[in-house]
């Protein structure tokens, strides 16, 4: 038997839920940006431009008691919370101004408490951002939360170092982008350096120089940091 869950994430799986109860419908929007033009002796043509990004809009609710059709279990990381702990999560991803990851994935029966991303089937797996989220409480419930969540695909950009070979020839570096949150400190460990911590945690080696001017760190300095020493992270 198979059924279908939502879930919500953030900071690369860190912290995760899956909605208590499944959405009636789940809208999706794809749209283009063409933009149509009127020439004269000819009369209106339109240019196709590139998509917009997909917009998705979930309504349902966070139960405030185990109805019959709530799909969470009642322990795990996936279990059910109490109404307002959605709330005040869902506002504090908003508030970090970072992208979550929605997924929409299929479920064989008893893989409730287990990682979506090892699910028999996905639909939807992508990052986005939080463009509005409403709540109301619902009257006459025993505490019942209705809630709207919009959301807008998220596409991961950031200026990428050129490099230029003895050739000539200009190299870009690609780099892999994640939604997790990169951390505000590092400790030092055996065999680190600025420029290992620096090509570790930033992406460039050559970026040692923030991560030391950031923590007042002289030039004389830099071979003898001691393991242990935390770091201020840009």
């Amino acid at each position: 038997m198979e059924e279908y869950g939502f879930f919500l994430s953030f900071n690369n799986m860190q912290e995760i839920f899956r909605l208590p109860v499944n959405p009636e419908t789940l809208e999706m929007k794809e749209s283009g940006d063409g933009k149509s033009y009127t020439i004269v002796d000819f009369g209106e043509i339109n240019a196709i431009s590139y998509p917009k990004l997909t917009e998705i809009t979930i309504e349902s609710i966070f139960p405030a008691q185990r109805y019959p059709f709530v799909l969470v279990p009642e322990k795990g990381p996936n279990r059910l919370r109490r109404p307002f702990e959605y709330v005040e999560l869902i506002k504090k991803w908003m508030e970090t101004r970072r992208p979550i990851r929605f997924i929409f994935s299929g479920l064989r029966a008893g893989e409730q408490s287990r990682d979506p991303r090892e699910s028999s089937d996905f639909a939807v797996n992508m990052a986005m951002s939080i463009e509005n989220f409403s709540w109301k409480l619902v009257a006459g419930s025993s505490g019942d939360i209705e809630f709207s969540l919009s959301l807008k695909k998220y596409v991961f950009y950031q200026a990428l170092p050129i490099k230029v070979d003895k050739k000539g020839q200009v190299k870009k570096e690609q780099q892999r982008p994640s939604d997790k949150k990169q951390p505000s400190t590092y400790t030092m460990k055996a065999g680190d350096n600025l420029w290992k911590i620096a090509k570790k945690v930033l992406g460039d080696g050559q970026k040692y120089t923030i991560i030391q001017k950031l923590n007042g760190i002289p030039d004389s300095q830099l071979r003898k940091l001691p393991i242990g020493k935390v770091l201020k992270m840009p």
